[in-house]
């Protein structure tokens, strides 16, 4: 629910150098109306909600580390729910928000909360839960599991318990009318630039002809309605948190078959959305495992929403019709907050494949 530092890509929670750790990530999480976006998230706060309190064992008397606590709001339900002492981790300057909230609720004996990074902090013990909101723009997005990893290597027990314990990518074959619209917007930034390199010729004699501009990008985040999914959806990615490392999401690497489910259909793009579940662990199980999925709904949207990777021109296909895709999803080499994404697909008739410079700053 809110930020810690990032570790370094490659390494189980090594720092990176200050040149890499980018400052306009952790100011967006400074502000209380970003976390009031995410504290806006009935789906995201419900699923955190029911994960902590019907699950008090793996809390009453135990010590938590929330990682990235924002507003505080995770290390104050983990206190409520009986654990004697919550250390709640924030980069950030909304750490002094966060003991507002704490002491506001009368826990400052319980819960403290600590301003610094993941990596730098060090705990006086180490913990039965690490809990942590560390979910990006599907899934990945601004690497913040790295930290995650560190606080899991470096304070959490042997028999200690991962809040969420699982993650899982999903995606599947989608129908839109944004292609029209994105197309237009690029062809529109397109005939903009070219006015640009004209008349910077007529007028300053500079040839600029020769400079590449992209004016657009094949992947944005959208809503959808659980109608323009038109196919079956495939698990890309599963993430046991207890166990994975930075190598394992470093790059995500995969390749799955998708199947047409509509009589008759036109192929616009991919839907790529997140689910992430509660369980314990195999010795020590959730007694009520919890799921908070990302998936399009028509009730139950989130504040994350979902990735759509966009197809021009659309296809038109059939009910029964297969799609053999490869996905390749990594971190950006000038940010590695930010990820890019290679999708290729074929069909029984046609092939073809796309790039995307995707979960991108300038996209989402």
């Amino acid at each position: 629910m809110g930020t810690s530092a990032n570790a370094a890509p490659g390494g189980r929670g090594a720092p990176v150098p200050k040149d890499v750790d980018f400052a306009n990530y952790f100011c967006t999480y400074a502000f209380l109306y970003h976390q009031k976006d995410m504290l806006s998230d009935r789906v995201r706060m419900d699923a955190y909600f029911n994960a902590i309190f019907e699950n008090k064992k793996h809390y009453a008397g135990k010590t938590v580390l929330d990682v990235g606590t924002g507003s505080g709001i995770l290390a104050i339900w983990s206190a409520q729910a009986g654990a004697k002492k919550v250390y709640a981790v924030e980069a950030t300057k909304m750490s002094e928000h966060a003991r507002a909230l704490v002491k506001a609720n009368n826990l400052q004996n319980v819960v403290e909360v600590i301003e610094g990074s993941m990596e730098d902090v060090t705990l006086p013990e180490k913990v039965d839960v690490i809990i942590s909101e560390w979910m990006g723009y599907f899934l990945l997005r601004e690497s913040m599991f790295d930290s995650v990893i560190h606080a899991r290597d470096h304070w959490l027990k042997p028999t200690g318990v991962m809040y969420p314990s699982h993650a899982r990518m999903w995606m599947a074959p989608i129908r839109t009318g944004i292609v029209d619209h994105k197309l237009g917007e690029y062809e529109s930034t397109m005939d903009d630039w070219n006015n640009f390199v004209d008349e910077t010729k007529t007028y300053y004699g500079l040839h600029a002809g020769h400079l590449e501009y992209k004016g657009g990008s094949t992947s944005l985040w959208n809503n959808l309605h659980p109608h323009q999914v038109i196919g079956t959806a495939a698990i890309i990615k599963e993430i046991d948190c207890l166990t994975a490392t930075v190598a394992d999401i470093e790059k995500v690497r995969s390749n799955f078959s998708l199947s047409i489910t509509m009589e008759t259909a036109k192929l616009c793009g991919f839907g790529g959305w997140f689910d992430v579940h509660f369980r314990g662990r195999s010795e020590d199980p959730a007694k009520q495992e919890i799921e908070l999925t990302t998936a399009p709904s028509v009730d139950y949207g989130t504040h994350w929403g979902q990735q759509v990777f966009l197809l021009h021109p659309p296809m038109n296909l059939s009910e029964g019709d297969d799609l053999k895709v490869s996905f390749l999803m990594s971190r950006s080499k000038a940010n590695h907050r930010l990820m890019e994404v290679e999708l290729g697909w074929t069909t029984g008739y046609m092939a073809d494949s796309i790039a995307l410079d995707a979960l991108n700053d300038d996209i989402i």
